[in-house]
């Protein structure tokens, strides 16, 4: 049933986003999903070992320190090997990416989708706008020799409405967002505008960071930083204007970042899959199978590997005048 308290829920809707502590259980939810990325991990070392691309496996490190010097000897941040989606592009019959039964299992975990149905109702479908971030302390992640930035670094101010399709403007996109490590402003938790999203959509601009709000549209009120500890949950609507902070800590933060929507609206990302993540009308339409799930993705890459382009994935231009 719907968990969620009025008084979370009136702070969610005015202020546009939501923290609720202690939602998922560290040890129950968070380490099987630790347990699944070690062996994805073991598995992307021995592959550029072998290649020579990095000078050992370095099997007798921790995750958090193995992953950092895997991509500090590579030289790239191989962030595609871990993720739950594809890129937007170029997509080819090998590109990596993860989809285990501990990860969806986390989408699907009863308390979340508890508190998702006190927010959108309780005909619940997973948003295929999804990603696992695993951001290593930023002076040690590898530089974009184009840009000069760090790989995997800040996340810009934006919207999360702003990087999918106008199909989805009048639907209600839920964003979920939660840390498996320790998410301090060192670590480079995010941050928000409160009440931004009663602004509407603002203009997004192409950065070499990435989507972002032009910088005349953002609000000048001060941002509230949002540290979180694992287990944490963050609520964000799909308008409310949020960025992370750098890592200036020495540990990765390492967090997920999922969409639900109510069943039947477009996900502004029609390209890729999603699911019924819960059904209270019909319960027999609810995924719970991880290996069909995997296989979605697996076929959606398959299929996309095969199309010189899929077509438009935002709605942006390069040559906006907001952004000169």
């Amino acid at each position: 049933m719907p968990s969620l308290t009025p008084a979370q829920l009136e702070h969610f809707h005015e202020q546009g986003y939501l923290v609720i502590e202690g939602l998922l259980d560290p040890e129950q939810v968070l380490a099987p999903v630790i347990g699944e990325y070690e062996g994805v991990l073991d598995r992307l070392a021995a592959e550029l070992y072998a290649t020579g691309a990095i000078p050992s496996a370095y099997e007798d490190l921790p995750f958090e320190q193995r992953l950092t010097q895997v991509y500090r000897d590579s030289g790239k941040v191989h962030a595609q090997y871990f993720d739950f989606s594809l890129p937007q592009g170029n997509v080819q019959p090998d590109t990596p990416f993860w989809a285990g039964p501990a990860v969806f299992q986390t989408l699907v975990n009863k308390a979340l989708l508890d508190a998702v149905e006190s927010i959108v109702g309780p005909e619940i479908y997973s948003n295929p706008v999804q990603h696992v971030r695993m951001k290593p302390p930023e002076r040690l992640t590898p530089i974009n020799a184009d840009t000069g930035l760090p790989q995997l670094g800040v996340t810009p101010w934006h919207q999360d409405n702003g990087v999918v399709l106008p199909e989805a403007d009048d639907g209600e996109i839920l964003t979920v967002w939660f840390s498996l490590t320790d998410a301090s402003i060192a670590h480079g938790c995010l941050q928000v505008f409160p009440g931004s999203h009663r602004r509407g959509l603002l203009h997004h601009c192409k950065r070499p960071l990435g989507l972002s709000v032009a910088d005349p549209l953002l609000p000048t009120e001060a941002p509230v930083s949002l540290p979180m500890k694992p287990g944490d949950v963050l609520f964000l609507t799909q308008l409310t204007c949020h960025s992370s902070l750098a890592n200036v800590s020495d540990e990765v933060r390492w967090s997920f970042d999922l969409r639900y929507q109510p069943i039947g609206k477009p996900t502004g990302r029609p390209a890729f899959p999603g699911f019924v993540a819960r059904s209270r009308a019909n319960p027999a339409s609810e995924l719970r199978d991880p290996v069909a799930w995997e296989r979605l993705w697996r076929d959606t890459r398959d299929r996309m590997s095969q199309q010189a382009e899929e077509g438009p994935f935002n709605r942006w231009n390069v040559d906006d005048a907001v952004c000169a």
